[in-house]
Parts: structure tokens; sequence; C-alpha cells
């Protein structure tokens, strides 16, 4: 499936400015980026397997991590890449609900939360749809 990037666009706007206020919060200084997919130096930096494919990246210091006192500085980013995305959607439906998972999931390891815990979470969630 493939759709305009200003739909994409579209989509990621609006599963941000859906994210609850406590969580909006931790993340006004994080800049979200749609790139069409990730280079191959970006894999190269994470825990990507032969074969796996990359949805969103967060690159960044957890909030979890900061210091007492920390000054924020430059923005994290957290990168969502919409052809692979689109690579596993079928319909509008299943590309909207994967671009908030995605969304979702990197804000959650801006919090500081790691893969499993994460994963974990998001098999609780759809368990209740």
């Amino acid at each position: 499936m493939h759709i305009p990037l200003s739909h994409f666009e579209k989509l990621v706007h609006d599963t941000i400015a859906a994210v609850p206020e406590e969580f909006r919060t931790a993340i006004t200084n994080v800049a979200f980026v749609i790139e069409e997919e990730p280079r191959k130096a970006t894999i190269g930096e994470t825990e990507i397997k032969r074969g796996e494919i990359l949805l969103g990246l967060y690159q960044g210091v957890p909030r979890t991590a900061w210091g007492v006192g920390e000054i924020e500085g430059p923005p994290d980013k957290i990168s969502i890449f919409k052809a692979s995305i689109e690579s596993l959607s079928h319909d509008g439906a299943e590309l909207k609900e994967m671009v908030r998972d995605v969304v979702w999931h990197e804000i959650g390891h801006c919090l500081g939360y790691g893969e499993e815990e994460l994963r974990e979470m998001e098999a609780q969630h759809h368990k209740k749809q």
C-alpha cells in the first residue's frame, strides 16, 4: 500500500496530537521526522536482524536517564519510516493502526521503556481491542 506523503504526515501528526497530556509534556523536546526508509548506516546502529524491517527509531537520551537538574539540549529524534510501514499494511485501517503503534512505541523508548517492556504493553493493548 502506498499513500501520498501529505496523508502519511497527517496520520503521524494526528497520532502525536492524540497522545495524552501527561506523556506529551515529556516529549516537548523531541523532533518527529518522517523518512521514506532507513539508511543502511541507521540500520547498522540498531539491533535489527537481517530480514527484519525497521519501522521507527528513537535517538536521544531517555527521560529516565536524565540527571537531576539536567537542562534540555538539542532535541531527541524519532524517525518514522514511511515505506517500511506501508510495506506491511494492506489497507488504510491497518496503516493507521501501524502508524499509531510505531509512534507510541518510539515515544515509549523516549520515556525509558525497553524493547521487551514495550512489546509486552503492545500485546496487552491488542488483546483489549
